[in-house]
């Protein structure tokens, strides 16, 4: 993510920022890529704390995407909401760099319900995932402790909610792009054929986790052509965005990190981007060690992942305008 710069004083800005320390309220505007004052806010700015401009009707590009909300009946879950919601946009600005969902990108849009286990009546069971353009995220995952557990649980390396939001916002771009048949050719011969019973390789992957091996960036992975897909999307967006973050903080590892001004989102070599994204998740691996944190990015890379990702990068870096 960039660093931006206020546009009445020129201090910096982060991402979440909604007022810069100069007294400025500011609002980010996700085509420009750029923060704004004098913009008319997002109608949920006060209640949830959305710092983006408001575009339709009275809600930014991103709230208008949100059809069902968590019960707030349940007070809890209004903070869970606004953390859920920060992700969200974060991925959708990630996204906008490469063209989708901008004013100029005339494709369907996904629809998210975000719901919470706890609501005024009692407990609920969510299930997050993907369905023909509707996306389910379950807000309670944005507790660090429920996502911890759950982590733990799983056997996860990684679990966080702006994963979630990559992982199954993948799906839906799958569903973008493949109403193109030059990519369903080349996806079927990397990732297999997506027409295979989806109910059935989820059983057969429970009962049996296969190991992720040279071809697959996690054991999830390998259950089906859909997951193994939405999972190599989601990694290469975390390790674009990573370096992207890494440049606009002038992290360098000498001659081998980053040139000064990259731009991770314009790169056009996918390889070029791995070869300069790679070192900097050891650099810092190795720092949190220093404090007992976790590693950023506990993944190899082996060359058949990197193909896929290669695949990937190339198709998703330009949004499909239909």
């Amino acid at each position: 993510m960039q660093i931006f710069r206020c546009p009445a004083c020129s201090a910096p800005l982060y991402f979440r920022n909604s007022v810069c320390r100069c007294g400025e309220a500011v609002a980010f505007d996700p085509d420009a890529q750029e923060m704004r004052v004098g913009a008319e806010f997002c109608a949920n700015r006060e209640r949830i704390g959305c710092n983006w401009i408001a575009e339709e009707g009275d809600l930014c590009r991103s709230c208008a995407m949100t059809e069902v909300v968590p019960d707030v009946r349940e007070p809890d879950n209004v903070p869970l909401w606004a953390q859920t919601e920060l992700s969200k946009r974060w991925m959708l600005a990630n996204l906008a760099r490469w063209g989708w969902f901008t004013s100029s990108d005339t494709g369907r849009r996904p629809v998210f319900r975000l719901l919470s286990e706890q609501t005024a009546t009692g407990q609920a069971s969510v299930i997050m995932g993907h369905a023909d353009g509707t996306i389910t995220i379950n807000v309670s995952e944005a507790s660090e402790a429920v996502r911890a557990e759950r982590r733990e649980q799983l056997g996860e390396l990684y679990r966080t909610m702006i994963g979630h939001m990559r992982h199954e916002m993948a799906h839906f771009l799958q569903l973008r792009l493949a109403e193109d048949p030059d990519f369903l050719e080349g996806f079927r011969a990397l990732y297999g054929d997506e027409r295979a019973d989806y109910g059935e390789a989820l059983k057969r992957h429970y009962a049996d986790p296969g190991a992720p091996g040279e071809d697959h960036i996690t054991s999830y992975a390998t259950s089906h052509p859909h997951e193994d897909w939405a999972e190599t999307i989601a990694h290469l967006l975390h390790l674009t965005d990573l370096l992207d973050s890494a440049a606009a903080a002038g992290l360098s590892l000498g001659t081998g990190g980053p040139p000064p001004g990259y731009d991770a989102y314009a790169e056009t070599s996918c390889e070029s981007l791995l070869s300069y994204a790679i070192p900097i998740t050891i650099a810092v691996n190795h720092v949190n060690r220093a404090v007992n944190l976790p590693d950023l990015y506990p993944f190899v890379l082996p060359q058949g992942v990197r193909d896929k990702l290669s695949f990937a990068h190339g198709h998703l870096r330009i949004a499909p305008m239909v």
